[in-house]
């Protein structure tokens, strides 16, 4: 019996506190859509899709070798995409954010592993199966990157959970 692949992605997770202030603000639009369940929230650096479980320590390998810079994004902009998708996205991209994710992409390319070709265009899933923008501005929320994590999507009858099966720190903002 062969075991199943794993879904995986890496991706910048929400701290518990972060997470619960932007999930109370979007409780203000109880009918936007189908909510991203609070635990799940976080932004895709690099989807792998189904990746056989002996992956896992090469991901995990690729990962510990890079040494990204920890930094601060801002998420102050609210968007919908044509699929219904609605999301948080910074109007700035912080360099270390690109940096993070080309490293990431090319580290994972030169070992092997195949990509989405779709460009990176990060953002925090809010909702699924959104009918419109909400004709309100969105607060700022200021969210510390200081870590990044490989993850496995799991399907249980309750519906999908992320599950975190690596997760790498951030080298420490350095200040002059």
């Amino acid at each position: 019996m062969t075991t199943p692949p794993l879904r995986l992605f890496f991706a910048l997770p929400l701290s518990p506190e972060l997470a619960s202030q932007i999930v109370a603000w979007r409780s203000q639009y109880p009918h936007a859509g189908k909510p991203v369940a609070e635990s799940n929230l976080h932004m895709t650096l690099s989807f792998l899709g189904a990746q056989p479980r002996g992956q896992v320590p090469i991901l995990e390998a690729i990962a510990a070798s890079l040494r990204p810079q920890a930094f601060t994004l801002c998420l102050d902009r609210l968007a919908r995409w044509k699929n219904g998708l609605l999301y948080l996205a910074p109007s700035q991209l912080p360099t270390e954010l690109t940096e993070l994710e080309h490293r990431l992409k090319d580290s994972l390319l030169a070992a092997g592993f195949t990509l989405e070709s779709r460009a990176f265009r990060p953002h925090l899933t809010l909702f699924r199966h959104c009918h419109s923008l909400p004709a309100i501005p969105p607060p700022t929320f200021d969210w510390p990157i200081s870590e990044f994590t490989l993850f496995a999507s799991e399907n249980t009858a309750k519906g999908t959970h992320y599950k975190a099966l690596g997760r790498w720190p951030l080298l420490p903002i350095t200040t002059t």
